[in-house]
């Protein structure tokens, strides 16, 4: 069976699914369904996830199996939390990580003030 096709092949759009069918029943469900946020991944990619969870999250590992150097692994993981719309967490949270600290340089917080905030930002509070 084919692989599902994430991606408009003319304009590049994300694609919806517009049709279920039951392959015992026959069953047919026509609506518009959105395509889970693994399906935006690249074989290669998907095939680069898969041996990341094989090796338990070790870059080192991941290196090891596909002969690549260990920034080359990392990039390729940062590729996959961009594509999977991740990367937008982040920048947010430096962003507010940058307000405390112009708050700290303001004045208006103290550093003690300041660490906590920013502890309680990277711990996801």
């Amino acid at each position: 069976m084919a692989r599902v096709i994430s991606r408009c092949p003319v304009c590049d759009s994300q694609l919806l699914i517009t049709e279920l069918t039951c392959p015992s029943c026959g069953t047919i469900i026509r609506g518009k369904f959105e395509l889970e946020e693994f399906f935006r991944l690249s074989p290669e990619q998907l095939g680069f996830l898969r041996i990341f969870i094989k090796a338990r999250g070790n870059l080192s590992e991941v290196q090891k199996e596909l002969g690549i150097s260990y920034p080359t692994a990392r990039s390729r993981l940062e590729g996959i939390v961009k594509t999977l719309g991740y990367e937008a967490e982040e920048v947010q949270q430096e962003k507010q990580v940058n307000e405390v600290l112009e708050s700290l340089e303001k004045g208006e917080i103290s550093a003690q003030e300041a660490l906590e905030k920013i502890r309680k930002l990277r711990e996801g509070a």
